[in-house]
């Protein structure tokens, strides 16, 4: 009769997906104060700080070592009692980089930037995996499975369940984690993703996620969803934490939103992911001397995300293209406020203030408008023999179109089709009619 397996061959099972991933694999306790090989001072600390040292000192070697110094110590600085505040600053240095104001030579004051990660190259960066990651907070004393550092910053962390206990479930893990981030704060500062495993099943989320926004990442390749007989922990690790997709998700895919309860911290699901990528690269070749000028179509089913897709979509085109000008067309009024509504509590991922976005979203038909509002505004346009963009910025634009349930008339489908810039379409329809 086979055993059951257990936590721990959970535990190296991961282990060793992620060792195959290119991660670096340590045991926690070998790094301790009073390990073989220390690496941290106390066990409150939750930062490998030689190993954040050494990557930016790579990543910026023009900013002299007093303000990469000062650097270091912003982040290590805990500013507000609250955890998603602080979580949230220090997201904002990962992305934009870590502001920092130092003396020249000649006596005058410059300002620059200091970069924690290089997300251009993902191999300059050192990713580690550390398994029983003790920590002692408070006279609390917790240790979560696996803890994945990226440049000495614990970015992930993995919480298994044994799939032989029938009470250890992935419940129990998104409890437990609830547990640590009352217990022990300080690691989840600085964490941008969550996983949930019982060997079987796995999911993925983030500090401020409900146990049902906990979700699968169901392809490995993102081109063919993976089969049923892998188990979705290889499918997740595999499909989500490599290197590359990774630090795309963290720099392009996460988002904050101000909302009633407070600020939530949403990540892309695996569709929105690879359906933004490819929706981004067709919309270079779209634009093109050679281009059609169409982008495709994003298929979704009802209440899987299409305006939180399309908040990611701009972000990532905003700077894959230059800064480009994106109209978006829906089909019905109540669609422009839900689409407002999202784009202005994603200013951040645009990479403009909420006043700015505001401000964009109150000059229609200028950016966000019904499809027949956009047909008339075409139609004037073409009678006045008036571009509908900016001259010189079509090839910087995208019209963008967000439907429900319904058609659309040909007479607004040839407006679409004669507007001179690249067209993506993200419908709850297989197709434009």
């Amino acid at each position: 009769m086979t055993s059951a397996i257990t936590e721990s061959e959970v535990e190296e099972v991961a282990l060793e997906i992620l060792s195959n991933l290119g991660y670096s694999t340590l045991h926690g306790p070998d790094i301790t104060p009073d390990g073989r090989t220390p690496e941290r001072n106390a066990y409150s600390d939750v930062i490998l700080v030689e190993r954040l040292r050494d990557a930016i000192d790579r990543f910026n070697p023009d900013i002299p070592i007093v303000a990469r110094e000062e650097a270091i110590k912003k982040v290590l600085r805990i500013e507000s009692p609250d955890l998603i505040t602080n979580n949230h600053n220090f997201h904002k240095m990962i992305v934009e980089g870590v502001d920092i104001e130092y003396r020249r030579d000649d006596d005058s004051i410059a300002w620059g930037k200091v970069w924690l990660l290089d997300f251009e190259n993902p191999e300059k960066n050192e990713f580690l995996a550390v398994n029983q990651f003790t920590v002692i907070e408070n006279n609390n004393n917790r240790r979560p499975d696996i803890v994945l550092f990226i440049n000495g910053l614990p970015l992930i962390v993995i919480e298994l369940k044994n799939p032989a206990d029938e009470n250890a479930t992935i419940r129990t893990a998104f409890n437990q984690f609830e547990t640590y981030k009352s217990q022990i704060p300080s690691l989840f500062h600085y964490n941008e993703i969550l996983v949930v495993s019982d060997g079987t099943e796995a999911r993925a989320g983030t500090i401020t996620s409900g146990r049902e926004w906990f979700m699968p990442w169901k392809t490995i390749d993102g081109v063919e969803t993976a089969p049923s007989a892998v188990p979705q922990l290889e499918v997740l690790f595999r499909g989500m934490l490599g290197k590359k997709v990774l630090l795309d998700l963290i720099r392009h895919f996460v988002v904050f939103e101000d909302v009633e309860q407070g600020i939530s911290k949403k990540l892309a699901a695996y569709h929105q992911y690879h359906a933004v990528n490819k929706a981004v690269e067709a919309t270079a070749a779209a634009s093109s001397p050679e281009g059609d000028r169409r982008c495709g179509v994003i298929w979704h089913t009802q209440g899987s995300g299409k305006s939180l897709t399309m908040a990611f979509y701009t972000g990532k085109l905003v700077l894959s293209m230059d800064n480009p000008t994106v109209v978006l067309l829906t089909d019905r009024n109540d669609l422009d406020d839900q689409l407002f509504g999202v784009f202005s509590r994603c200013h951040e991922l645009l990479r403009q203030n909420r006043g700015a976005i505001c401000e964009i979203f109150s000059k229609l038909p200028l950016a966000v408008l019904s499809s027949q509002r956009y047909r008339n505004f075409f139609l004037k346009r073409k009678a006045t023999d008036s571009p509908c963009f900016p001259k010189g910025e079509i090839s910087q634009s995208s019209l963008m179109r967000r439907t429900g349930a319904s058609t659309i008339s040909s007479m607004v489908s040839q407006s679409i089709r004669e507007t001179p810039c690249p067209m993506l379409h993200s419908s709850v329809l297989p197709e434009l009619r």
